[in-house]
């Protein structure tokens, strides 16, 4: 085989290979926006603004934190940051407290009202995705796991090469 050939194999391989994640891509999409809409009646019922949201998200997923992290986590001043978690005080969502490395530093971590709302946000959707599953063969399903499997073992690639680890 010449050198021409093998290039155009290679070239052709890459050509298959980005088709498919893009199928792949949009057919996630798709069911992305079937699982939706049950997805965002939580969000939709909360009367959190977007900012707020994302601070009992990272505190969800990352744990007790300073107002400085969830500063730069926001990209927003430490000023902010204040307002937006004396709100959350307020709605009984986070509380704070010493850091024990550190008594200068507070730290805001959820309550458990703060902690079942983050949960009844990610799980949103869960009840329609098992229907979906289930209309699905055991043949399929088995292959679909070996696959998630696969999924998950390259995102956490992925995070681990970022600095960071996965939430399971």
């Amino acid at each position: 085989m010449s050198d021409n050939q093998a290039t155009g194999q290679a070239g052709g391989e890459r050509d298959e290979r980005r088709a498919l994640i893009d199928r792949l891509t949009r057919l996630q999409r798709t069911i992305g926006r079937f699982l939706a809409h049950d997805r965002s009646t939580p969000l939709l019922a909360s009367s959190l603004t977007m900012q707020q949201l994302k601070v009992v998200m990272m505190l969800f997923f990352r744990g007790a934190s300073s107002g400085q992290h969830l500063a730069r986590g926001l990209g927003t001043g430490l000023g902010t940051v204040t307002g937006i978690v004396d709100r959350l005080v307020a709605q009984g969502l986070v509380s704070r407290r010493e850091d024990p490395t550190d008594r200068r530093v507070r730290l805001v971590e959820l309550t458990t009202r703060g902690r079942l709302l983050a949960e009844e946000l990610i799980d949103a959707g869960t009840a329609n995705y098992m229907r979906l599953l289930g209309r699905l063969d055991t043949e399929t399903l088995n292959t679909l796991e070996q696959v998630m499997i696969k999924l998950q073992a390259a995102a956490d690639s992925m995070l681990t090469e970022s600095g960071r680890s996965a939430a399971h």
